[in-house]
């Protein structure tokens, strides 16, 4: 267990003990105080962490060690959007999944993102570093993901996901054509009571969640054109939609197409199980304040590869 100890010196008004050891003394962050069990003495005492500082106490502190994270470094190419030192920024590629799990002990992005530390030297082997994972998105979701490189840098982050002060865009193909050209689905969404892996829309129990969406195309008969994949054509209606998702319900996306009658084309848990192509579901663009900064900035990707084979079979 580390420890410290001084004399308080240039000590803001009113200033607490906890910040007064993140922002003067620099042992660890504010968010850390807590999570690393921060324990101190003033002047031979036991106190709180509210406690006020002043010119001239002694201080005794101690704190936990950082709990090792557990990872394998991975050299896996990350497609790099935005990177400084607190955060990074990449569009996810379809497959990759984002944090070590059940049936996932290796190959995310997770281990991915420890590699990178390592090799670009912002971190000494061995040393304690559990990536940021702000936000999630599924294995068979690509496109922007942001990441934090510190405990503070994740709590800003976080504060704006949980505050729904960031604004996500997905696109996404979907079977058959929604009557409006736009429109709002409510619905909660619950852990299906028959099956653990899937989630479902309650009018009265789970989460509240709410997507807008916006057509902007649709296939009533498309044409037959060069296969997508080996099955060859998609001739059925279908439309290519933009999502943006006011909650970050898990599934949620999915789930409330499904709830429409219109679910996600390739979704295998969702939709009608197609081998001929996988889940057309693609984070667009994120906007966000970055730590640091005051104002709300945007990274967008473009569509991936799957979307243009697919909608060059539909004559786009």
């Amino acid at each position: 267990m580390p420890s410290f100890s001084c004399i308080a010196e240039d000590v803001l008004p009113e200033m607490r003990l906890d910040r007064f050891v993140a922002e003067k003394l620099k042992l660890i962050t504010r968010s850390q105080v807590k999570t690393r069990r921060l324990i101190a003495c003033v002047n031979g005492k036991p106190v709180k962490i509210s406690r006020i500082v002043q010119n001239g106490d002694r201080l005794e502190l101690s704190w936990d060690e950082a709990a090792p994270s557990g990872l394998t470094p991975e050299d896996i190419p990350l497609e790099t959007l935005y990177e400084d030192s607190r955060v990074i920024v990449i569009n996810k590629q379809q497959g990759l999944v984002v944090h070590p799990g059940a049936g996932n002990a290796c190959g995310t992005v997770a281990n991915a993102l420890l590699y990178r530390r390592l090799l670009s030297g912002g971190l000494q082997v061995g040393a304690a570093f559990r990536p940021g994972i702000v936000h999630r998105l599924d294995k068979d979701t690509s496109g922007v993901l942001i990441a934090a490189y510190d405990d503070d840098a994740l709590t800003f982050l976080a504060d704006q996901f949980k505050n729904r002060k960031t604004r996500k865009i997905y696109a996404a193909m979907v079977q058959g054509i929604p009557k409006a050209a736009s429109g709002v689905i409510e619905g909660n969404i619950v852990r299906d009571s028959h099956n653990r892996k899937r989630f479902s829309v309650s009018h009265d129990k789970g989460k509240t969640a709410l997507t807008c969406y916006k057509v902007i195309r649709s296939w009533e008969k498309p044409p037959k054109a060069a296969p997508y994949a080996a099955g060859g054509d998609y001739g059925k209606p279908c439309a290519l939609l933009l999502l943006k998702p006011r909650t970050g319900r898990t599934h949620q996306l999915r789930v409330h197409l499904r709830h429409i009658g219109h679910p996600i084309l390739g979704d295998p848990i969702y939709g009608d199980p197609d081998p001929r192509m996988s889940l057309m579901l693609h984070a667009k663009s994120l906007s966000l304040i970055l730590p640091g900064e005051t104002e709300m900035k945007t990274f967008k990707t473009p569509l991936p590869n799957r979307f243009f084979k697919l909608l060059k079979t539909l004559g786009v």
